[in-house]
């Protein structure tokens, strides 16, 4: 059985391309049909690790999770995570292929379609509909010939193709109509629709401009989609979710995260956020007064390492700490909180390097050229120090790095007892001492039991418990309400019909 298709291409990046392709997946699961999402090429460091223990894109989770369905490594392919402002970690069906320039991927991108179609012709035979997305836009002429993510893989895939612009940003009608002038004649022939994206105002005064859009395109408008306030999991650094705050926080009360350079999988926080006041901080005045300090993962633990010296939040986090502020450290974040990082291979800079970390915790890691890729659950073991509640609550969640990590057992403990679901092992993870603490563990903060403790430890006196919303809080559910509201509202602005006829016609 071959899928039919339905493409999401945008006129640039954050266009809404991925929350478009999300409530699609939702709209055919409501709809009754068995959908999957794909993006052949995401370039994000929000990842994800499947059961199976592959790496993908947490814009894809978003999308199947939309769908119904479990993640796939098929519905990403080709994974790019920024290691720098030209260099990218290649992660191909999930697994890492290896570091690359730019120029230098461009140049042999193309060799990963055989992989692409193979993860793509998978799917296509499992499902009724395949969502696909682009990625940035079409029109990016300069990078055409060596294309794989969208126009090439609207043709492979013999996808109808709706294009999408943020009317947000400004300059929505002249970047749907240049992004058709600036396609190939073959090209247009893929664009069955326009939507336009992000809205906020009256409809009424667009219409005249949409009649002229329709004239010059010779492409009918299938929706004009109002913004709407959604809690959805963000997959990569563009969020609103990582606004930085320059002002000092209430004593007790907040927590902060460092918003790190590479900063990744941000949305270990997006439960906690709904307990408890979190703001992301890059500077030292609005670390001051913290109620706790997050440092969290990050593709470029040595790099972020650096920057922290460099702004001089390093000295200002050990402070607080001195002080008896409670200090966390996620994956990257953890790795930090130690003495020593070793690079012996030259895993994220010069091989054999050794540079000092925070030393806030009795840990030396040293980075391997393996990758751990691997979902947990587990226990947060008997933990002292101002945290203490959250000692025994369940765990559950996944582990991405590159470094080991040992401790020294006469001075710490560990963090949490956990089984590693891909592998089946059993094994203790991170190490606390005092009121600093580090875990491997993404998603240690996903349960509303924790992220309530949390908040209560911090010195919330709000009784958590008692709130109704909140303690009856399931992130599941709450995911699910999500995933209606967004394709709810695709289908009260976008002309599902034609939409439909689209698919079944194909190009």
């Amino acid at each position: 059985m071959n899928a039919k298709t339905i493409m999401i291409q945008g006129t640039a990046s954050n266009a809404g391309k991925t929350l478009i392709a999300a409530g699609l997946c939702r709209l055919f699961k409501q709809d009754g049909y068995r959908a999957a999402p794909f993006k052949s090429q995401n370039m994000a460091l929000n990842s994800f690790v499947t059961k199976e223990g592959f790496e993908m894109g947490r814009g894809q989770v978003v999308q199947a999770e939309a769908a119904g369905i479990d993640p796939s490594v098929d519905m990403n392919p080709i994974l790019l995570k920024p290691t720098g402002d030209r260099h990218s970690q290649v992660i191909v069906q999930g697994e890492v292929w290896r570091d690359m320039d730019a120029k230098e991927y461009y140049k042999c991108k193309k060799t990963f379609l055989p992989k692409v179609m193979e993860s793509f012709e998978r799917l296509s035979s499992k499902y009724d509909i395949i969502v696909l997305e682009g990625a940035g836009s079409p029109a990016e002429i300069n990078l055409r010939e060596n294309d794989i993510v969208n126009m090439a893989m609207a043709k492979a895939a013999g996808a109808p193709v709706l294009l999408a612009g943020d009317i947000d940003r400004g300059g929505v009608f002249a970047a749907l109509a240049g992004t058709m002038m600036l396609l190939t004649g073959d090209e247009r022939r893929y664009v069955k629709g326009l939507l336009i994206n992000k809205f906020r105002g009256d409809k009424s005064l667009l219409e005249s401009g949409l009649v002229q859009l329709e004239e010059i395109t010779h492409r009918p408008v299938l929706g004009v989609i109002p913004w709407v306030k959604l809690d959805i999991d963000d997959e990569d650094s563009l969020s609103e979710r990582l606004v930085v705050s320059r002002g000092s926080s209430a004593a007790g009360m907040e927590a902060v995260v460092v918003r790190l350079p590479h900063i990744s999988n941000f949305t270990d926080f997006n439960t906690l956020s709904r307990f408890i006041n979190l703001r992301y901080i890059d500077s030292v005045p609005a670390l001051k007064n913290a109620g706790l300090v997050i440092l969290p993962g990050t593709k470029n633990t040595i790099d972020d390492l650096s920057w922290l010296f460099k702004t001089g939040l390093a000295d200002e986090i050990k402070g607080i700490s001195a002080r008896g502020t409670p200090v966390i450290g996620i994956c990257g974040g953890y790795q930090m909180l130690g003495r020593t990082l070793s690079d012996p291979y030259g895993a994220e800079g010069k091989a054999g390097s050794v540079v000092d970390g925070l030393g806030l915790l009795p840990v030396d890691t040293v980075f391997k050229t393996d990758k751990t890729r691997t979902q947990v659950t587990g226990r947060i073991a008997s933990l002292s120090g101002p945290l203490a509640a959250l000692s025994g609550l369940p765990v559950e969640g996944y582990e991405i790095h590159l470094g080991d990590s040992v401790f020294d057992t006469a001075n710490a403990a560990p963090f949490s007892s956990l089984v590693d679901r891909t592998h089946g092992q059993t094994k203790n993870d991170g190490c606390h001492r005092g009121n600093v603490y580090g875990t491997y563990v993404h998603g240690i903060f996903d349960s509303p039991e924790t992220a309530a403790a949390l908040s209560k430890a911090l010195g919330n006196t709000t009784a958590l418990p008692q709130d109704g919303e909140k303690a009856a809080f399931d992130i599941r559910s709450y995911k699910e309400s999500q995933y209606d509201k967004l394709a709810d509202h695709l289908r009260a602005n976008i002309d599902m019909k034609r939409i439909y006829q689209i698919i079944g016609e194909g190009v």
